[in-house]
């Protein structure tokens, strides 16, 4: 069965090549269909493209109204094929660095079997005559990151490829956020994650034909800080790399007045990204064990908990085979990483901890992990009582309580202030917290007014001082008994913990 073939070619300034293009691509005996996208280049490359698709029915062209990034240009190639039901893709150049007397051999490397083909400019020795001194370094530099932080050993900067539209699954696409050259190494590193086949084919790749190249020193230096960024973000959240997880059934009415979803993007910034990392260990090595230790205290095994504001969900990945959980939380990408990282989860839930969508005393249990110091005092109760509605008689409502106190409150001054005078940055690593816990006898306090009992307590040196644990009961039916040890009108002692104002 022959396959269908398009060879995607963006243009921006292209005059002098796209003619020549054509009349190469033409007379090369593919059987293929050219696709140009062209952002309205001032030296009128788009008319004349349209002048030549006029007098050859294998050409295609789609204009945009500006320059949108190289990489969102490929991305819009790419869907275009999927769009209309090709089976492989050539993605190439419009200056001739990119030989199309290469594509055949690319061809034949697809056919093979492969998913990616990449041609590659690190296999064959004097690959890149005609470079001068600055474009080898800069482009060698790349490859050494690309190769550091990212694993792999391919040309992850090119834009030479094939890929098998019929194998490589078209979300793998979806995932991919850069839209400047970035993209090239950030959707190889989707699909190197997603385990699909790369082969890569040598070529030579000579300097520029005709006009100017266009990727500037600090294009170059912000696609150095993507790779990095890259790199940090597959150790702290791998997930958000893969393909898969279930379908979200996504309230289009919510406001997210905070704006989690920029919190949940890939950090480019060199110091976002190695907050991530502190974040990342913090999380792993103390938060999870002391949560998983609290729902183990305080929750039968199979019992049904929703995590309230569950953010990408790290801290559940062996509860999720412990209890039924359900994730909630108002930001869509949150609740796909989530997704993703917790296979084994019973439910997913676009909602509001302010108005959780869930019956009246449907759940075992509740809890949320530095999420209610993000919010108001008066929204601190009100989620503290759709927490008591949807539990059980009986029920308990965990809170993982950022301590006013806290070591990390004085931390996260420190790195705020040195961002906003020293580096210049204003834009925040996450949302203000206004609401601190200011002593236990507050949580205790907190608890009672929205109809809880104070059950148990703990701030202590288990996670450094960071935040408070905090247990709540929602009282059972009058003919059912409560605990007895642990607390009168005014406040209580846990045998077990540490209680520090």
């Amino acid at each position: 069965m022959t396959r269908k073939t398009l060879i995607f070619i963006p243009t921006y300034n292209e005059v002098e090549n796209a003619p020549k293009m054509v009349e190469r691509l033409s007379a090369s005996g593919l059987g293929a269909a050219f696709l140009f996208l062209d952002d309205n280049s001032p030296d009128g490359t788009g008319p004349l493209l349209e002048q030549l698709a006029a007098a050859n029915s294998r050409l295609h062209v789609i204009h945009r109204s500006g320059r949108l990034g190289v990489g969102s240009a490929h991305l819009a190639g790419i869907d275009w094929a999927y769009e209309h039901g090709y089976d492989l893709v050539v993605t190439m150049d419009c200056d001739f660095t990119h030989s199309p007397e290469d594509i055949g051999r690319m061809l034949t490397a697809a056919d093979a079997g492969t998913h990616v083909v990449v041609a590659s400019r690190y296999m064959q020795p004097d690959s890149l005559p005609g470079w001068n001194l600055m474009r080898r370094l800069l482009t060698n530099i790349g490859h050494l990151l690309t190769r550091t932080f990212l694993g792999m050993p391919y040309d992850a900067t090119g834009a030479f490829r094939v890929y098998d539209l019929r194998r490589v699954p078209r979300t793998a696409f979806r995932l991919v956020r850069a839209k400047g050259y970035a993209f090239f190494f950030e959707s190889l590193f989707i699909l190197h994650c997603n385990r699909l086949t790369i082969t890569e084919v040598p070529i030579r790749l000579p300097a520029r034909t005709y006009g100017h190249s266009k990727m500037s020193f600090r294009e170059a230096l912000r696609s150095a800080r993507q790779v990095i960024a890259l790199g940090v973000a597959s150790v702290t959240n791998p997930a958000q790399f893969l393909v898969g997880g279930r379908e979200i059934q996504v309230n289009s009415t919510l406001v997210d007045p905070q704006g989690w979803d920029r919190y949940w993007e890939l950090k480019v910034d060199l110091d976002a990204a190695a907050y991530e990392i502190i974040a990342w260990a913090y999380r792993t090595a103390i938060i999870r064990p002391r949560l998983e230790r609290y729902i183990r205290k305080h929750f039968p095994r199979g019992s049904e908990l929703v995590h309230a504001g569950c953010g990408s969900g790290q801290v559940d990945r062996t509860l999720q085979r412990e209890m039924k959980l359900t994730a909630l939380d108002i930001c869509v990408p949150a609740l796909r990483l989530y997704a993703r990282n917790n296979p084994d989860s019973v439910r997913l839930i676009h909602g509001s901890i302010l108005d959780i969508p869930l019956p009246d005393e449907s759940v075992d249990g509740i809890y949320n992990l530095g999420v209610v110091e993000h919010f108001a005092p008066s929204a601190v109760r009100r989620i503290l009582e759709e927490s008591r509605r949807v539990l059980r008689p009986g029920g308990k409502a965990i809170i993982f309580w950022p301590h006013q106190k806290g070591t990390s409150v004085a931390a996260l001054k420190a790195i705020h202030w040195f961002r906003q005078w020293v580096m210049g940055k204003q834009q925040p690593l996450h949302a203000p917290e206004i609401s601190l816990l200011p002593s236990r006898i507050h949580a205790l306090d907190a608890l009672r007014e929205a109809g809880f009992e104070p059950i148990d307590y703990h701030f202590g040196c288990s996670d450094f001082w960071v935040q408070a644990v905090v247990v709540g009961q929602k009282p059972l039916s009058k003919t059912q008994s409560h605990r007895q040890d642990f607390v009168d009108s005014h406040e209580f002692i846990s045998r077990r913990s540490i209680a520090l104002r």
